[in-house]
């Protein structure tokens, strides 16, 4: 037993030490990077993946400025912000996961609101650092409202407190994702579809991207092999998804044994659906249109009041995808 346990630290000690932040707590949307992992795809890349629990989409693109990171999984519309504002020790995005964006303002679906043009004169309530909220500024730019005309409060409570509270009447919005809040509301007992509406991103300002998948300058700069390596485990990962759900949030669930499972299980469902079922269906996952980059970057400039809009080549790397015969698609794209 001695020489067997040898010989694994061995093998291990042979494999690329990769630190990757994650946007949340192990969480269903998150599916394919544990399966990609327990199926093996990223020791078949020589590469030894440690996940970091991680506090918002957006939040993690700056934690990867640290140097604590190699990988994240971090919003891109984020990234393309920070890089509007200057900066040039930001990631680069290698592989895009989200094809629409998962944002939203979700309101009682019994409440006067019904679009965007009803926000003004509404309480609204966001985690600190939630995308959706710091994206709200060009929101507000996409549909027409004044940014002044909303109250926003800021709260570490989860969505799970924030939903009971806006149907008691406390708050009019909650800022989030709209799979995420959905999944929270069932946790508490609240069927989302009877009684949350959405003001989403992905109807009012469709531009906008999600999460992908991004890399340090140092590391993509010294580790290309590995990069590349990350993509194809990961994209193997999400068809391995797609095939076979409940595997999926079995890799989950060894992960975080305590997580409510169905809400979980619905969550990562939706995400599909949604942020991952458009064009991504039909063409596969992991690519981006230079076009919407150009536009995110000048809606950003244009609401945070930047001078310099980032290029595409700044922001993302395509020379790292699989090619597209055999990238990840949605059930809709399936024979």
């Amino acid at each position: 037993m001695t020489t067997q346990v040898a010989t694994k630290t061995k093998a291990r000690e042979e494999f690329l030490p990769v630190r990757f932040i994650l946007n949340t707590f192990y969480s269903g949307p998150q599916a394919w990077f544990f399966l990609a992992e327990d199926n093996g795809y990223f020791h078949e890349e020589g590469l030894d993946v440690t996940f970091t629990e991680g506090t918002s989409l957006a939040r993690a693109v700056t934690s990867m400025t640290t140097g604590g990171y190699d990988v994240g999984y971090g919003d891109l519309n984020e990234l393309v912000r920070m890089q509007g504002e200057g900066r040039t020790d930001t990631p680069v995005a290698v592989m895009a996961i989200h094809n629409r964006p998962p944002y939203t303002i979700a309101v009682d679906a019994g409440a006067d609101i019904k679009t965007a043009a009803d926000l003004p004169g509404a309480r609204l309530i966001s985690h600190p650092q939630d995308a959706a909220w710091l994206l709200f500024p060009e929101f507000c730019a996409a549909t027409g409202i004044d940014l002044n005309s909303v109250d926003i409060t800021i709260s570490e409570d989860p969505h799970t407190v924030m939903v009971q509270q806006m149907l008691a009447g406390q708050w009019d919005g909650i800022f989030g994702f709209v799979n995420t809040i959905a999944a929270q509301a069932i946790e508490v007992g609240v069927d989302p579809a009877a009684s949350l509406h959405h003001l989403a991103w992905h109807s009012e300002a469709p531009a906008f991207y999600g999460g992908a998948m991004m890399v340090t300058q140092a590391f993509r700069d010294a580790h290309p092999d590995a990069v590349a390596g990350l993509c194809r485990a990961v994209n193997r990962g999400l068809a391995d998804t797609v095939a076979d759900i409940d595997a999926a949030m079995d890799a989950v669930v060894r992960r975080n044994p305590s997580i409510d499972r169905a809400a979980n299980r619905a969550r990562l469902m939706g995400t599909l659906a949604l942020e991952m079922g458009d064009t991504a269906a039909a063409q596969g996952l992991g690519d981006v249109d230079d076009a919407r980059l150009r536009e995110i970057a000048r809606l950003i400039a244009a609401a945070k009041g930047y001078a310099h809009q980032p290029a595409p080549t700044d922001v993302f790397d395509r020379s790292f995808l699989v090619p597209p015969s055999e990238r990840a698609r949605m059930p809709a794209a399936n024979p």
